[in-house]
């Protein structure tokens, strides 16, 4: 788990993506992302997906992330 965690956040550092941001808004939107879609939360494909009207949507409908910003 750990080794999991910390390659995801090297990848995020690897694309340009700032780690914290990135987990925030991941945590926010997992509960009601498709499985079939997940790869669209990689830190890769991040700033193409959140770029996307319907993820704009919901991070910005989540209470958690309005209140850690």
């Amino acid at each position: 788990m750990n080794a999991t965690f910390a390659t995801l956040l090297a990848s995020c550092r690897m694309v340009g993506v700032e780690p914290w941001e990135y987990l925030r808004d991941l945590f926010c939107l997992l509960p009601a992302w498709p499985a079939h879609r997940v790869l669209e939360l990689a830190p890769a494909y991040w700033a193409g997906t959140r770029e996307r009207e319907d993820v704009v949507a919901l991070l910005a409908a989540d209470p958690y992330r309005a209140a850690t910003l």
